[in-house]
């Protein structure tokens, strides 16, 4: 038995509850009394950073009942550092808590204390989803909690059926087992305990209660998917995929990411078209082209390691170069250009980058590429409206579909939307990044507090700050701005070139001036239209766009300019895969780093277990 012979420590979680507060801990202590001998329990208030008049009313109960104590946080913790820090502070063996709205009928109370307390179940929750329960649960929470549940039955192992109840019990041996494991603080708390209990071979008891919906019903967005859905992902990863991450496997995957993405570009390209189109061209300036278009790789690199010198880190450009072949092979494999999301935890895995600050520079890089390729399209386009009217004129009709099969026409039609959609987009992102980087207002936390009052609002806002504040500090700085856009314009300058070349391949000697004129239209217009997410690589949309825009402009046929189309793609994606493979072999990032790696910023600020090759700029 604990101090003073309490055995029973119920706490309460209390936000702002000044309404409700003192009902509910008279209420919770006459159950008590009903079944627990006089003295054996203790009610706690864990007001949580409250800023009503809640402390003020737990106090006075406090030094109106002996059984009662108030347990004050100055600062906002979340449902799940209240309840770790008041159960710390408990002085009984057997550790209770409840929602304060009393949404559970109190006649489960003894059931839920004795499972524990005389039963020897190690935890004990109550369940609004068994048989034989009453739960009253609205169908606009009805539904998410049945998916939430699913979810983590399904990819955490749980066979519980009702996580989410805030009707629990635990053991004081179980709680300090099971702490210090449990990452999250806030509402996926309650769910991370009982997982984790059940892997760790507790006996934990699931009964059927009663519940009435009181107060929120309501689907928050940071709550139900910034915040939980992330912690389930989070806990599949540590779960199912760290303890199998190492280097041989990280070799393993990089080696079948590279072979899967080689096959794709032959899955989404009809290979009968593709051999007639190589069989038309000559494979010397073929070959040409892809030794021209490699060396716009260490540009890219070299453009990476300035937008991350802005962000505070110097990395060397050999290093960055082999992460971006590694990222843009993913793409080749990952629908909607997800596989940017490799780079961010290579760089963070081998140099200790933050996954903030990771996607902050690719989303930089992207802008600048796609705000690059719109303005280039744009130049030509407005050239050939002052020199060249009755191009435009017969761009149009393309567009429009006009001589085309059906087939045809609409791939055009729906290149030429994504184009000009998210051409339109990338310059109303610079414009806006450069304004709100030259401003002091912060809009980020009024604008995620505005979506919701939860307590994983701060969570959620600090994340996004960084990431905004990163993109923001690099459009700031005039000087870096124009040199990153200097290097983009290079990079899109030699992916132009390696198209011309294949032009020249398949025999279109023409004039110069007109071939650069539409390779970088063309070209441009194509990158643009494969952004739409769709097949891994944008493989058929870029091919639409280029076509139409080649046999428009230039006196050659639309078979003709689909051929060269394929071929330049399929150049650049051959490029693309072979420099992954020997990044990922050269890098052999393991996954386990990745994850397990020391907390980026203690590496930023000199932590000891911080990789050798960081060098963190000073601001």
């Amino acid at each position: 038995m604990s101090d003073r012979g309490v055995e029973v420590s119920v706490v309460l979680p209390a936000y702002d509850e000044a309404d409700t507060i003192e009902g509910t801990v008279r209420t919770t202590l006459d159950a008590l009394a009903a079944f627990l001998p006089e003295d054996s329990y203790e009610v706690v208030v864990a007001e949580d950073g409250c800023t009503d008049d809640t402390p003020a009313i737990a106090e006075r109960l406090a030094a109106e009942d002996e059984r009662v104590r108030h347990f004050h946080s100055d600062e906002r913790l979340g449902r799940g550092g209240a309840l770790n820090a008041a159960f710390r502070d408990a002085r009984g063996d057997t550790l209770v808590y409840f929602d304060t709205d009393l949404a559970t009928d109190m006649r489960h109370l003894e059931e839920l204390v004795e499972s524990v307390r005389s039963e020897g179940y190690d935890v004990a929750t109550g369940s609004r989803w068994m048989p034989g329960r009453a739960a009253e649960r609205p169908v606009r929470r009805g539904v998410p909690s049945k998916a939430f549940n699913l979810a983590v039955r399904g990819l955490l192992g749980s066979e519980l059926r009702d996580h989410q109840c805030g009707f629990k019990a635990f053991s004081r041996d179980a709680f300090e087992t099971l702490v210090d494991d449990v990452q999250d603080e806030h509402w996926f708390w309650d769910t991370e305990m009982l997982v984790r209990a059940q892997r760790r071979g507790l006996r934990v008891t699931e009964f059927a209660v009663d519940w009435t919906p009181k107060g929120d019903s309501k689907v928050d967005l940071v709550r139900d998917v910034f915040g939980m859905g992330s912690q389930i992902l989070r806990c599949v990863w540590e779960f199912n995929v760290s303890p199998y991450a190492n280097r041989r496997t990280g070799m393993l995957v990089g080696t079948l990411l590279s072979l899967t993405a080689f096959a794709l570009m032959f899955v989404y390209v009809d290979v009968e078209a593709f051999v007639q189109a190589v069989s038309n061209a000559d494979p010397v300036l073929v070959a040409a082209g892809a030794v021209v278009y490699l060396f716009s790789w260490p540009i890219r690199g070299l453009r990476y390691r300035d937008i991350l010198a802005e962000l505070g880190y110097r990395e060397s450009v050999g290093f960055l170069t082999g992460a971006v072949f590694i990222s843009q092979t993913g793409n080749l494999v990952i629908p909607a250009r997800a596989g940017d999301a490799i780079r961010a935890y290579v760089v963070k895995a081998r140099r200790g980058v933050p996954y903030t600050t990771g996607f902050a520079s690719l989303a930089v890089e992207r802008v600048f590429d796609l705000l690059t390729i719109t303005v280039l399209a744009g130049g030509v386009l407005v050239a050939l409206a002052v020199f060249a009217p009755s191009s435009v004129t017969e761009l149009a009709a393309t567009a429009s579909g006009s001589g085309l099969s059906g087939q045809e026409s609409a791939a055009v039609r729906q290149a030429v939307v994504v184009a000009s959609v998210v051409g339109v987009l990338a310059v109303g992102a610079v414009v806006a990044i450069v304004v709100s980087a030259r401003s002091e207002s912060n809009y980020v936390r009024s604008i995620v507090e505005y979506t919701s009052d939860d307590s994983y609002v701060e969570y959620v806002a600090s994340i996004v700050e960084r990431f905004v504040g990163d993109v923001q500090r690099v459009a700031a700085n005039g000087r870096a701005f124009a040199g990153i856009g200097g290097t983009s314009a290079l990079i899109w300058t030699i992916d132009v070139a390696t198209a011309l070349l294949v032009f020249l391949a398949f025999g279109l000697d023409l004039p110069l001036p007109q071939l650069l004129a539409v390779g970088f239209f063309a070209v441009s217009v194509g990158n643009l239209a494969k952004v739409i997410p769709g097949p891994p690589g944008g493989i058929g949309i870029y091919e639409a766009a280029f076509a139409a825009i080649v046999s428009t402009l230039l006196p050659v046929g639309f078979a003709t300019a689909v051929g060269v189309a394929i071929v330049d793609h399929i150049v650049k994606n051959v490029v693309t895969v072979a420099g992954g493979a020997v990044s990922m072999l050269s890098l052999n990032v393991s996954l386990t780093e990745a994850v397990e790696g020391a907390d980026a910023d203690e590496m930023v600020d000199g932590d000891s277990d911080a990789p050798a090759e960081t060098s963190p700029v000073e601001d």
